[in-house]
């Protein structure tokens, strides 16, 4: 199994890193997980819109789905297009990202699927168990895995024991880490910190840790200091181009 980071900035994209979406692969099967702002760019750099298999949307929040706009118009608007791309997300979470273009446009680009949270699906040779996450939407966290590798994924979420048995024995936990230690009291039950997701990890048992969702130019090496006070695993903090064999 094969992961590219396409982006991992919280709430909106700097100059040099885009809002979360990750590129999972294996088998020739492409899956793309989330696609924030500025992330379809960095996809090009990887792939073709075209060769695309099919799209994971944790939640309707844009820094996680807008980009799935260019990635619909550029399977649209070429003179042979592709198949319809399955594209998954909790139910409404993209009507507004779909509801960009005029009416019809990009119908035949797509198909949509909802996902019920709680419920698992199969994508090509990965197998999804989904769990509901606090957040201000309704967010889907994420186990995924293919042969014998896990790769378990928050979205944006508040702290859960539901991570704990969503990431249990994972290979890889892509954890929200938007602030380093101390969540502001309105945003506690919904964003998690760095060291509450070292401490997440450790509870479930997982193999590694990769910290995402960074509030723009939060120092890495303060994240990663505070995830080490939890976690005594290989952390590390995700970023545009990275890439990750896992086995």
């Amino acid at each position: 199994m094969h992961l590219t980071v396409l982006g991992a900035c919280g709430a909106w994209p700097t100059a040099t890193e885009p809002c979360s979406g990750f590129l999972l692969e294996h088998e020739d099967f492409r899956l793309l997980i989330d696609l924030g702002y500025a992330t379809f760019p960095q996809l090009l750099k990887h792939t073709t819109a075209e060769r695309v298999d099919a799209v994971l949307i944790s939640h309707g929040h844009p820094d996680h789905c807008a980009d799935l706009n260019p990635l619909l118009r550029a399977r649209a608007l070429v003179a042979d297009p592709p198949p319809p791309l399955p594209v998954h997300a909790p139910p409404h979470a993209l009507d507004a990202v779909l509801a960009l273009d005029r009416p019809g446009m990009l119908d035949s680009a797509y198909a949509l699927h909802d996902i019920n949270i709680g419920r698992t699906l199969a994508l090509g040779p990965f197998t999804v168990e989904t769990r509901p996450l606090p957040h201000w939407v309704p967010n889907a966290g994420m186990r995924i895995t293919a042969d014998t590798t896990t790769v378990a994924y928050t979205g944006d979420g508040g702290p859960t024991p539901e991570v704990a048995a969503l990431a249990r024995d994972a290979d890889l936990l892509i954890a929200e880490a938007t602030y380093p230690t101390e969540v502001p009291r309105e945003d506690a039950p919904y964003l998690t910190s760095a060291q509450q997701a070292g401490t997440q990890a450790t509870k479930a048992g997982a193999h590694r840790l990769l910290l995402t969702h960074l509030w723009p130019n939060t120092p890495e090496a303060t994240s990663l200091e505070a995830a080490a006070r939890t976690y005594n695993g290989e952390i590390a903090a995700a970023k545009s181009g990275q890439t990750l064999t896992l086995s």
